[in-house]
């Protein structure tokens, strides 16, 4: 077994008293740089869309965020006492580790060979324990590719086509929402002859929220029943 999957197989959900867990959302990363306007120009050039830029006196902050990111991610003069370039394996998700790497390769980035790890063991210690091509039997979590900004800050693309139980969807794109919104479909239909008349999109939001939030089909039926249930007292 490797070392990943080892990990994954005894892990456990953490479970709280509370009856709704504390939404916690990462929503930005700080990535330390010595030039700002040479960093931003490179984060540019990779298409990433660019949020704020303030400065004032010493002090200046650039938020910049991947395409499909829901986090985004600073740098600037005064933000941080990091030594630039000392970010090491800030990791990407896609669903395409060969299609990422031509589009990078593109916009004139230097990208490296696409990867796998040696014994599935993930560190960001230099490419000791990089085996050449992608997985070899191609699983969702374990091809990389590797990039880095003008300081040195690195970057590392995880190929993920389908997620671990219990962390939740992919990015919401088509390809992963039209398959979740068949999934929807058919629970609800389960759901709808025996129930109190509603809205079905009353139930889809509260299914699909519960599905992103990393919960089974039948514990998303069973949140989106309860939903319903609870706003008819």
């Amino acid at each position: 077994m490797s070392a990943i999957s080892a990990v994954l197989s005894n892990e456990k959900p953490t479970r709280t008293r509370s009856a709704a867990p504390l939404d916690m959302k990462l929503e930005v990363v700080v990535v330390p740089v010595s030039d700002v306007d040479r960093a931003k120009q490179f984060y540019l050039s990779l298409g990433w869309r660019l949020d704020a830029d303030f400065a004032g006196g010493d002090w200046r902050v650039v938020q910049m965020t991947p395409t499909g990111s829901a986090c985004s991610f600073f740098f600037g003069k005064g933000l941080t006492k990091a030594a630039p370039g000392s970010a090491p394996g800030l990791m990407l998700m896609v669903d395409d580790v060969d299609a990422a790497r031509a589009e990078l390769i593109g916009r004139g980035v230097e990208v490296g060979e696409v990867f796998h790890f040696e014994r599935d063991a993930i560190h960001f210690a230099g490419p000791q324990g990089h085996l050449p091509g992608p997985d070899p039997e191609r699983r969702s979590y374990f091809s990389f590719v590797e990039f880095s900004d003008p300081d040195g800050n690195g970057w590392l693309l995880q190929e993920i086509t389908t997620r671990f139980p219990g962390r939740g969807l992919s990015s919401m794109d088509v390809a992963t929402l039209a398959p979740l919104l068949r999934e929807a479909e058919e629970r609800h239909g389960t759901y709808e002859p025996g129930s109190p008349k509603h809205h079905w999109s009353e139930w889809y939001a509260a299914y699909l929220v519960a599905r992103e939030r990393g919960k089974t089909p039948e514990e998303a039926a069973k949140d989106a029943a309860l939903r319903l249930e609870t706003a008819a007292r």
